[in-house]
């Protein structure tokens, strides 16, 4: 039975993001050897959305409060390149990450798949 999933960032600065999940958003983590480490996320869901262009994958952290998280977060030196906006499904946002790369972050208007 599948038990997981394993999600992949790509990084021009892979240590430096790894230091951003370790020490910014403190997730727990694994040295699976060499100092490669092995973040332990939050909950997740996965969405399947259609497209005519190639296909692709993205990863989106989720919070119940945006503003406060881009509140604590920002006290922690977190930058944010996007303003917060309105979609028909949440409230979004980017994370920049210190290899120069972008997270999504968004607050979900509909139930998380992950309370079922």
């Amino acid at each position: 039975m599948i038990n997981g999933a394993h999600l992949i960032i790509y990084s021009q600065d892979a240590e430096a993001d790894r230091a951003f999940l370790r020490d910014v958003l403190g997730y727990p983590h694994v040295d699976a050897g060499h100092g490669w480490l092995i973040f332990k996320l939050p909950p997740a869901e996965v969405a399947v959305h259609p497209t005519a262009d190639r296909e692709s994958h993205e990863l989106f952290l989720m919070c119940d409060d945006l503003t406060a998280t881009i509140a604590e977060l920002t006290s922690r030196g977190v930058e944010f390149p996007d303003p917060p906006e309105e979609a028909r499904w949440g409230i979004l946002t980017t994370i920049r990450l210190p290899g120069g790369g972008n997270l999504g972050l968004y607050q979900p208007h509909h139930e998380p798949a992950y309370d079922l």
